[in-house]
């Protein structure tokens, strides 16, 4: 039999779920012995008596919060999985939560009692194979989320398991589209992991070539090549014991590739034209908005090396896969962007925020704050206006699948009296993926480029709106211009 111990303020609560837990039976016998508290000092001495195997810790609690007492709690209750819980969406505090050592954190109102039974199960699992107390770290680390701003499901999901990564010095690899932020998460995950003397050493394996690009990472020594007349340390070296992040790794060479695999497993590396072994201390991070798989597939990156580097994958979403939170996005930017530019642009009229999450955002969070930023510079007084933003345009033509302009290429709808005339949002959406499909004469591959969505994406909307055996009637939403 397993305890479980709760602590939490609100009694009905505690009722709900001892009876919930208590009605678990494993083998024709209970699971779970229930102990619960309403207060931390109460929680703190159930957890010194009982020593639970899990605890469920509310976050407001009466006398202290739930992250103040989590280390004394797992002092006082050894190997026991802590999963917090709390009625606020707060994503700072989750990153605190996990760096401090809470296996899930997870919020109120609770999910549905079998993913509640799940979280605590999956608690007793990890506690039963690793049989030791999470790491504790460092409280007064130091904290930069930067643009990691959102509610949204995959967000949180997100700062959870970077939460969980800072707690070691695993290989990461970041995915995600361009301008999604994958450096900024890296440099997240490096402020939370050590403290502020550590370096964060960052390369572009896309902006430089390959000769170039070797000596970058490894060193060279003196006359190692026509130019070297002295030696120099690469990355690697310079990183010391901190992080080395690799971005754009998907366009490294094959040659360079298997070398920077042979410094992953040997953990210790040569400068070019050098004999001495250097020992590779730094904690790599690599990222690129390429699939890998799809690459490996191609023979255009090797296998090996992407199963040494996906140890642990963290996935950014697109901006339009995460419109709410736009809004927030804008908030957070405007406060910095003014800071910039020494301008005070603090009103966003709903129908230019309304514009804002519509857009198709190709570049993601990077294109979102250009355009914000350019607005801000054009605005005149304090209010964002829309004349500064740009046009909602469906592009079309033999270029139709190139990359946004500065601003996006964006669909427009015309100016219109007869609100009647204005369709839904779900409406104008099924008629621009038909209008799309229209365009590229049913190619799926470029619709895809057009709208900036994935195929999976695209298949799962040419179903939702009957689209799925065709291209879709020739409709025309909204006057298409040529984007040549």
């Amino acid at each position: 039999m397993e305890t479980l111990l709760i602590v939490d303020d609100d009694v009905s609560l505690l009722e709900t779920l001892t009876m919930h837990f208590e009605d678990i039976e494993q083998d024709g016998q209970p699971r779970y012995q229930v102990v619960t508290a309403t207060s931390a000092a109460a929680g703190l001495k159930a957890a010194q008596e009982n020593m639970p195997s899990v605890v469920i810790l509310d976050m407001m609690l009466p006398d202290r919060t739930g992250l103040e007492i989590i280390e004394e709690m797992k002092g006082l209750c050894g190997d026991a999985r802590i999963i917090l819980v709390t009625a606020y969406h707060d994503m700072e505090t989750t990153i605190r939560a996990m760096k401090a050592g809470a296996f899930d954190y997870i919020h109120k109102p609770f999910p549905d009692p079998a993913a509640l039974d799940l979280v605590v199960e999956r608690a007793l699992e990890y506690r039963q194979l690793s049989r030791r107390a999470d790491e504790v770290h460092r409280e007064n680390a130091v904290v930069r989320l930067g643009d990691i701003v959102g509610t949204s499901a995959s967000m949180q999901q997100l700062v959870k398991e970077i939460g969980k990564v800072t707690g070691s010095a695993a290989t990461v690899l970041i995915t995600g589209e361009s301008g999604t932020g994958k450096e900024l998460i890296a440099r997240v995950i490096h402020n939370y992991s050590y403290d502020e003397t550590r370096p964060f050493i960052g390369i572009n394996c896309s902006a430089i070539v390959d000769t170039l690009l070797e000596s970058e990472l490894f060193g060279h020594e003196k006359g190692a090549f026509t130019g070297a007349v002295a030696g120099k340390p690469g990355k690697f070296e310079l990183a010391e014991d901190g992080t080395v992040f690799l971005d754009e790794i998907g366009d490294m060479s094959l040659m360079l590739q298997a070398k920077l695999l042979r410094v992953l497993q040997e953990r210790e590396f040569e400068r070019v034209g050098g004999v001495k072994r250097v020992k590779l201390r730094a904690r790599v991070i690599a990222a690129t908005h390429r699939t890998l798989s799809d690459e490996v597939a191609q023979g255009r990156f090797r296998e090996d090396l992407y199963q040494r580097l996906k140890v642990i994958t963290l996935f950014i979403p697109p901006l339009r896969e995460r419109r709410e939170d736009i809004s927030l996005l804008v908030t957070h930017m405007l406060e910095r962007i003014n800071e910039k530019v020494h301008k005070r642009v603090t009103r966003v009229p709903q129908e230019v925020m309304e514009r804002l999450t519509l857009l198709p955002w190709r570049g993601n969070v990077r294109e979102l704050e250009n355009v914000l930023t350019r607005a801000v510079v054009l605005a005149p007084g304090d209010v964002l206006r829309g004349d500064d933003l740009p046009a909602l345009e469906l592009p079309s033509g033999p270029d139709a699948s190139r990359a946004s302009p500065p601003g996006g290429a964006m669909f427009a709808p015309p100016a219109v009296d007869d609100v009647s005339l204005i369709p839904t949002l779900e409406e104008a959406e099924r008629q621009l993926i038909a209008r799309a499909m229209a365009v590229t004469k049913g190619h799926k591959g470029r619709t895809c480029q057009i709208l900036g969505i994935s195929r999976p994406t695209l298949e799962r909307k040419l179903q939702k709106f009957g689209l799925a055996q065709g291209h879709g009637p020739q409709v025309h939403p909204y006057p298409v211009k040529d984007a040549s």
